[in-house]
């Protein structure tokens, strides 16, 4: 282990006393902690600087968290670095506004050191994870995914989705008919240690869905159960 490179996370925070609490945790777990208070300089830091991960502020000054998200995940540059929201916005609008910039993960204030910690930890691990793209491209009518280049197309068109939803995404389309649990998706997609609730998956599935437009019917809801991919096998219609 010490002879790995330390990976390196950068806090844009405008709350002096979060900034530093994020800062001493995350230190004390080994991570490389660089800090930005204003969004405008957060930005920089993350376009100029060698970071592994962004804890992002939604309310910040010079720039909001919204607009670094957007900008950083349409600059082919940045794009690959995963970002968790931090911020005290807690309502299911707000996280799914987020998710839907592109923000790989959300955590709402206040919050322990600990899930902090197990958050950081979960999504670099996810963000590195290869296993993925050695999976055979999935192909359907009116919808491709393809493992390898981490793309999905609807018609024909590109559309783009955050890690966390591509990997759900490709889990269900990998088994259709294969019911899983929301638990059962955590598991999956983001590790056994993810602290999570059941409303968190659900919120990925309503962002997913809206992305795949007409397409996200193939994602159906079995109540009290989980979710699955609608089975396409005309042996269903027998």
């Amino acid at each position: 282990m010490k002879d790995m490179p330390r990976q390196s996370v950068l806090i844009i925070e405008d709350d002096p006393g979060i900034r530093e609490l994020m800062a001493y945790h995350l230190s004390r777990e080994g991570y490389v902690v660089s800090e930005a208070e204003r969004g405008d300089e957060g930005w920089q830091k993350a376009r100029l600087g060698s970071v592994d991960l962004i804890l992002l502020d939604l309310m910040l000054p010079g720039i909001s968290g919204m607009d670094i998200c957007r900008k950083l995940k349409g600059d082919p540059s940045t794009a690959d670095i995963p970002i968790i929201m931090v911020t005290a916005k807690g309502a299911e609008v707000d996280i799914v506004a987020g998710l839907e910039t592109g923000a790989d993960d959300y955590l709402v204030k206040p919050f322990s050191p600990k899930v902090l910690v197990a958050r950081v930890k979960s999504v670099l691990r996810r963000s590195q994870a290869p296993q993925i793209a050695l999976a055979k491209p999935i192909e359907m009518e009116g919808l491709d995914i393809h493992p390898g280049r981490h793309e999905v197309r609807v018609d024909g068109k590109p559309v783009s989705l955050t890690h966390t939803e591509f990997q759900i995404l490709h889990l269900l389309a990998s088994r259709p008919g294969w019911v899983f649990t929301r638990y059962q998706i955590v598991d999956r997609v983001k590790g056994e240690d993810y602290p999570v609730t059941d409303r968190a998956v659900d919120v990925q599935i309503v962002g997913l869905r809206k992305k795949l437009g007409a397409r996200g019917n193939y994602i159906e809801t079995v109540r009290g159960v989980g979710y699955r991919f609608a089975d396409p096998s005309p042996e269903e219609e027998a």
